[in-house]
């Protein structure tokens, strides 16, 4: 079965508002063994749509249309498939009712346009939304099944999940026609990992592989028809990165590091200068992190880590803020004075400038301290301000997982 999508919108297409819909759509339609097949984004412009629409049901079975069922003048999905499919429009009261009950609820007065969200092409099916006012559609065409769905991805998501999916696997009796998997890397560049990873499924014609570089780390993909030859790439893949993985599927190094806190009843605190809280920001995200986080300091100046953290002004004075000895000084003490299992520091120069000859730009030492050992690690990392923080996140996590690991092989 072809699938193809179509997101709508100007702002994708000027580069306000990132599209992050085609990975999502893509990734769920590949949980229940189908592929996207091609994708397309077009501004919010009538005559693009309508060729978008007629050249993609040439082709594809099931065509996905997302945004463009608002109750602005630049909304006009719904209308421009209803003509070219040749339905009318046909006002839904059941919906009228629940925009006009959302709106009563939250004590807003809007104008009489936004009950064009209520406008159904005939025979249509009504995909409700719970999480906003415009509804999702799904029509029958010519044995062909065109679904529009909301922009918004927080009623775009839960509406794909609860009606999208359940449709098509009712619709194709799907039963996983391919295997995909995905294997998150950290510490190595991409080339290296494919210098692990080719070589160990090079026998293995049935099995597509393909790789992915991020923001310090690299993902792995592979595809195949059968689960067995996905099974085997899988254990070789495995074998051939070692502890360089650490994760599967949509896994974050976050999420792996508190649960395996988690699961080994330790506790972390966090001791940061140039990364500004990152490293902590990354820890809260995950659900359960407060049986394991038990504080971060943000210590940018001297005179902070300092009074905060303990650091010598004898270290600071003759090694610099950003040295081995103040790291080290930064996570020792932090772990002390918390009483954590672990804990992790970190004090660079993020840049454009602050940088000399002798510390340039990038240049970052990170800490961690253990109940047994204290150790740095030195990295120079050219990048933006973000990025470069990002990145020291990266490698502070990784430092503990690795850690994390090595105590649970004994």
């Amino acid at each position: 079965m072809r699938i193809e999508l179509i997101n709508t919108g100007s702002e994708l297409l000027l580069g306000f508002t990132v599209n992050t819909h085609l990975n999502y759509i893509a990734r769920k339609l590949g949980e229940i063994g189908l592929r996207l097949e091609r994708q397309t984004t077009i501004g919010d412009d009538r005559s693009e749509m309508r060729a978008a629409i007629t050249e993609a049901l040439r082709r594809c079975d099931v065509l996905i249309i997302t945004g463009g069922l608002g109750p602005t003048s630049d909304d006009f999905t719904r209308a421009v498939v209803a003509e070219l499919l040749g339905r009318k429009l046909i006002r839904d009261g059941a919906i009228a009712t629940h925009i006009a009950e959302r709106l009563r609820k939250r004590g807003i007065h809007l104008p009489e346009s936004i009950y064009v969200q209520a406008l159904v092409p005939k025979g249509a099916k009504v995909l409700p939304n719970h999480n906003g006012t415009a509804p999702g559609l799904a029509v029958e065409h010519n044995s062909k099944l065109v679904v529009l769905l909301p922009g918004p991805t927080r009623e775009l998501k839960p509406m794909f999940e609860e009606f999208v999916l359940p449709m098509l696997r009712q619709r194709c009796g799907v039963t996983a026609k391919f295997d995909c998997r995905t294997f998150k890397v950290v510490g190595l560049p991409e080339s290296a990992v494919e210098e692990k990873v080719a070589p160990a499924l090079a026998d293995m014609r049935d099995v597509e592989l393909g790789y992915c570089a991020r923001p310090g780390e690299v993902e792995v993909r592979i595809i195949s028809n059968l689960k067995s030859s996905a099974d085997s790439a899988e254990k070789q893949i495995r074998a051939a990165l070692g502890d360089h993985l650490f994760g599967t599927g949509e896994e974050q190094l976050e999420e792996v590091v508190v649960r395996e806190l988690i699961k080994t009843r330790k506790t972390i605190v966090t001791a940061e200068s140039c990364t500004g809280g990152m490293i902590a920001n990354r820890i809260t995200n995950v659900s359960g992190s407060s049986e394991v986080f038990l504080n971060g300091w943000v210590t940018y100046s001297n005179d902070a880590k300092m009074k905060q953290l303990g650091v010598r002004a004898e270290s600071l004075k003759q090694f610099g803020a950003v040295s081995e000895e103040v790291a080290c000084e930064m996570a020792k003490n932090a772990r002390a004075r918390s009483g954590a299992d672990y804990a992790v520091s970190a004090t660079g120069i993020a840049g454009p400038t602050g940088g000399t000859p002798g510390k340039p730009v990038g240049l970052v030492f990170i800490g961690m301290a253990t109940p047994q050992r204290t150790v740095v690690q030195r990295h120079t990392l050219v990048f933006d301000r973000e990025t470069f923080k990002f990145f020291v996140s990266q490698y502070a996590l990784d430092m503990v997982r690795r850690e994390l690991l090595a105590a649970k092989l004994g």
